[in-house]
């Protein structure tokens, strides 16, 4: 089954990270990082062409074109440590436009979340479509007490102690897997995750995985092996 090209799905892959230099094209499983995204929404239905890697690296550029997937330049303004996410989706958006590629919404997948359930993408776009929302967003539940420590004082947040883990409000945080976003919703209000975002649930093992250090490879060499 082929996903209908209205949607467009962007992997966003700059040069610089100060904490793991070259983290986009480092080798998992013989493949550069950011390729496994491409694999993954190529194996959802996602035709290639719909496929697009936004980045500033020549070398990931390269590699790209031999894998037959489209890219965009990024401007070198929009990839230093501090720059927001949606400014340059809402840049590359605004490419398609000037370029009359149809793009009702994005679908965002990040190359530090390499791993992702089967299915996903094509069951979080039927439920977007059905839901109406602006966007969607994959959340996990969270299954912990936590709180702050302030000096040698600790102060449970979400719990009292003592309280039972079944009795403690449910709460869920963004896993980062999957982001689903109207246009509209980038271009008119600048963000990814609307008021009104769909909150689609999920209790995976890959929503752990999340590779920001050299360390966190070894986590997703495991999974690989495992899946």
């Amino acid at each position: 089954m082929f996903i209908s090209s209205n949607y467009q799905v962007i992997i966003p892959a700059r040069k610089g990270s100060k904490r793991f230099p070259g983290k986009n094209k480092v080798l998992l499983k013989g493949k550069p990082l950011f390729q496994h995204s491409i694999d993954y929404a190529i194996s959802e239905g996602i035709l290639p062409e719909n496929i697009w890697v936004n980045t500033d690296d020549e070398e990931i550029l390269e590699l790209c074109s031999h894998f037959g997937i489209r890219t965009y330049s990024r401007n070198s303004s929009l990839a230093n440590d501090f720059t927001p996410t949606v400014d340059v989706i809402e840049d590359q958006l605004k490419y398609f436009k000037d370029h009359h590629i149809n793009c009702d919404a994005v679908v965002l997948l990040q190359v530090t979340n390499p791993l992702r359930p089967e299915g996903l993408v094509r069951k979080a776009l039927q439920v977007f479509e059905q839901s109406f929302a602006s966007s969607l967003c994959t959340f996990s539940p969270l299954n912990k007490k936590f709180g702050t420590i302030k000096g040698s004082h600790f102060e449970p947040k979400n719990y009292s102690p003592g309280q039972r883990m079944q009795d403690i409000e449910p709460l869920f945080y963004e896993n980062g897997l999957l982001y689903i976003s109207s246009s509209k919703l980038i271009l008119k209000e600048k963000k990814i995750i609307g008021d009104d975002v769909y909150p689609f649930v999920l209790d995976h093992v890959f929503a752990n995985l999340d590779i920001d250090e050299p360390k966190d490879l070894l986590l997703a060499e495991f999974l690989f092996e495992k899946k």
